[in-house]
């Protein structure tokens, strides 16, 4: 049987895929199930699939392995899986970046790590036969084990919490906000491949830990992770996302201001938009709520469908988002107590805040 080494992004994804977390995807994309999300955002039977998920490969490893044989994937020299090759195919990458990222800039992180892929992928299904433990794999939870926890603390509506930053007080507003309409509350930080300057795990899993532990009713919110890489794609992404949750059993998912985005590649509530066309279909109720800020007349945290100070006080208004929070905090800065809350400032003091290099 014929081999391949992984990366560790690439294992996530095998190990995702055979989670059932990207359901109805059984394995890595054929180049009929690629073109037809990149083009319709479809998988050729008609479900709703936003993003490729891909096994990329050089032209020498995709004429080396294609064929009818299962090859067997390893990660770090131990075996951990196959995948059967039901096709192997190239793309124009550009082409293909234009209609997943909306550009083919390589100023945009995940256009430059999609055109840095192999330039070939091996499509088809796979086994996961070994899990790899890495730092917070305790708090990673199969679909099913996270179904299970919410069984048994009696939840019937869940409300689901994607994140990259450590939580600021827009962020916990959304949470709460949420929370008042669903039995249980499910964050799940991504914990995989990101880019220079975003917070890294530890951190990320050190403010939530407080946060969580601290300042939510212990029966109403739980702390899971997401290993797969971080697209910044977006609209699409946001509809990942909202997918993802619904496989971990999820009733509801919450998607804010420019949710997933990176720069300013998308516009504030595209997301929102994007989400409206597929949402019955999604098998999830997707709460699209509107970006909080902080407003010295209102005196707390608000947004514009409860505060007419953004367009009459502009002056009054903080906007509050990860990225003015990385910026403050990489500064030596310790952000005000009504943007993020002191106890969480403390528990990442020590830590090492920011990912120092584009991750692989």
């Amino acid at each position: 049987m014929s081999e391949l080494a992984l990366t560790k992004t690439q294992y996530l994804e095998l190990e995702k895929l055979s989670f059932g977390a990207f359901a109805p995807l059984k394995g890595f994309m054929t180049e009929a199930e690629f073109n037809s999300v990149v083009e319709d955002i479809r998988l050729p039977s008609g479900d709703v699939f936003p993003l490729p998920v891909v096994l990329d490969v050089s032209a020498e490893n995709a004429e080396r392995l294609g064929g009818a044989e299962p090859i067997t994937l390893t990660f770090d020299g131990e075996a951990v899986g196959s995948v059967k090759p039901e096709s192997v195919f190239t793309c124009n990458k550009a082409d293909v970046a234009h209609k997943v990222y909306g550009t083919a800039e390589t100023a945009h992180p995940g256009v430059t790590h999609f055109l840095g892929q192999g330039s070939h992928f091996i499509g088809g299904p796979v086994k996961l036969d070994k899990r790899i433990e890495f730092e917070f794999s305790e708090f990673e939870m199969t679909p099913d084990e996270a179904r299970a926890l919410f069984a048994k603390r009696g939840w019937k509506t869940i409300v689901g919490f994607q994140t990259r930053n450590v939580p600021h007080r827009a962020h916990e507003y959304l949470q709460r906000v949420a929370l008042e309409q669903v039995d249980g509350l499910f964050v799940q930080p991504l914990i995989g491949r990101k880019k220079k300057g975003d917070f890294t795990a530890e951190a990320v899993m050190a403010a939530y830990r407080t946060l969580i532990g601290e300042f939510f009713p212990p029966d109403k919110a739980a702390l899971g992770i997401l290993t797969t890489s971080m697209r910044y794609a977006g609209p699409r992404e946001a509809l990942f996302h909202a997918i993802i949750r619904r496989n971990y059993g999820c009733t509801h998912f919450i998607v804010g201001r420019d949710h997933a985005g990176v720069g300013d590649y998308y516009g504030k509530y595209e997301g929102h938009e994007l989400i409206r066309r597929f949402e019955d279909e999604l098998g999830i109720t997707v709460m699209r709520l509107h970006g909080p800020y902080h407003c010295a007349i209102c005196d707390g945290i608000v947004t514009e469908q409860t505060c007419p100070h953004e367009a009459t006080a502009p002056e009054a208004v903080t906007h509050i988002s990860g990225t003015d929070m990385r910026a403050m905090l990489s500064g030596g800065n310790r952000p005000a107590a009504h943007l993020m809350r002191p106890k969480i400032i403390d528990s990442v003091q020590g830590l090492t805040l920011f990912i120092e290099e584009d991750e692989k």
